[in-house]
C-alpha cells in the first residue's frame, strides 16, 4: 500500500477555532436580530385586529391597547391609516439598530400593513 492512503484527513485546530468564533459571532447576532422578528410579528398582529376599527381615533386606540399587552416600541401616533373603499387599510414602517462593535450597527427596516 502507498504512504498516501494513510494520510490524516480532518479539520486543524486553527481551523476548529476559526469555525468555533464564526459560528459564535453568528450565533450572538441571531439571538439580537430574533427579538426584532417577535416584535414584528406582534406588531403585525395588532395592525391586522386594528383594521376592525371604523374612524382614525378608534383604530389607533384598538392598536394602542394591543402594543400595551403585546409591550412593543410603535405606538398607533406612528400608524398610517387609510381607507381604500370600504376597508381600513393599516400602514407602518419602523427601524431596529443592532450594535454589533465599535461604530458597526445592522439596521433592520423593517415595513408592512394590513391585510
Amino acid at each position: 500500500m502507498k504512504a498516501s492512503q494513510f494520510k490524516q484527513r480532518g479539520i486543524s485546530f486553527i481551523g476548529l477555532l476559526f469555525v468555533a468564533i464564526v459560528l459564535a459571532c453568528v450565533g450572538v447576532v441571531a439571538a439580537q436580530v430574533i427579538p426584532t422578528l417577535i416584535e414584528y410579528q406582534a406588531i403585525d398582529k395588532a395592525a391586522n385586529k386594528a383594521k376592525e376599527g371604523n374612524t382614525v381615533p378608534e383604530v389607533r386606540a384598538i392598536f394602542d391597547r394591543s402594543q400595551a399587552i403585546d409591550d412593543f416600541k410603535l405606538s398607533g401616533k406612528d400608524l398610517d391609516v387609510q381607507k381604500v373603499g370600504d376597508k381600513v387599510v393599516v400602514a407602518y414602517a419602523y427601524e431596529r439598530e443592532i450594535h454589533l462593535f465599535g461604530p458597526a450597527f445592522l439596521t433592520m427596516k423593517y415595513k408592512g400593513q394590513s391585510r
